[in-house]
């Protein structure tokens, strides 16, 4: 267990065997979170785009650049047209 102390300014030192248990490092993030009378603190981990891949299940198939590009152009025609009429 460590101990720490509050500043004035609210701001605590991460002891040492926290920061090497958790593997932070300066300028690392962290989130707070307060579950009844607990503070926990979370690592935010940095994470490459390369494992976020297939991170989501598809809800459906990719329809294609050219068929995204048609659904687009109808609603900005619909929305065009719908101001001229006004």
């Amino acid at each position: 267990m460590s101990v720490t102390t509050i500043t004035s300014k609210g701001q605590v030192t991460i002891p040492k065997d926290v920061r090497q248990a958790l593997d932070l490092k300066a300028h690392d993030q962290a989130i707070f979170t307060v579950e009844g009378n607990r503070a926990i603190l979370t690592p935010v981990r940095k994470r490459s785009i390369m494992e976020l891949h297939r991170a989501l299940p598809a809800t459906e198939s990719f329809p294609g650049h050219q068929e995204i590009r048609e659904e687009i152009r109808r609603q900005r025609g619909e929305v065009l047209s719908q101001e001229t009429v006004k």
